[in-house]
């Protein structure tokens, strides 16, 4: 039986790419590195780790995710430490009701982390949000 997300996969094309996204990751949004192997690493992010790897000879062009979502609690500091980090928040902070049954008060952002990849960062205001605690 599935339990949840183990890990997201996520590749880099040159160790220069590695080294950018290792700081985003862990500089600029303070996860924590848990394993290191010579071409990749996997980071904590609360309730799954992203694993990071740099495999020169595998395209990037061979799979995307469309975006991953944070559970976080301070989205407008966070957005702010993004840009002041130099990545682009393509959207700003707001609040948002998403409509299911029950539907779900958020407030979200999004930007794009050093792969390009689409992070959103998601908090639940609705009762529901216990289980992120």
């Amino acid at each position: 039986m599935i339990k949840g997300i183990h890990h997201i996969s996520m590749k880099c094309d040159s160790p220069e790419v590695f080294a950018e996204t290792k700081r985003f990751y862990t500089e600029v949004l303070g996860l924590p590195v848990v394993r290191e192997w010579p071409k990749g690493m996997m980071i904590e992010t609360g309730n799954c780790w992203l694993e990071i790897g740099n495999d020169e000879s595998s395209p990037l062009e061979r799979g995307a995710i469309r975006h991953f979502a944070f559970y976080a609690d301070e989205i407008d500091s966070l957005a702010q430490r993004i840009r002041d980090a130099g990545y682009e928040v393509f959207m700003d902070p707001k609040d948002v009701c998403i409509p299911s049954d029950p539907e779900i008060p958020a407030r979200i952002a999004f930007c794009y982390g050093p792969l390009h990849e689409e992070i959103e960062f998601f908090h639940d205001r609705s009762e529901n949000a216990e289980r992120y605690k």
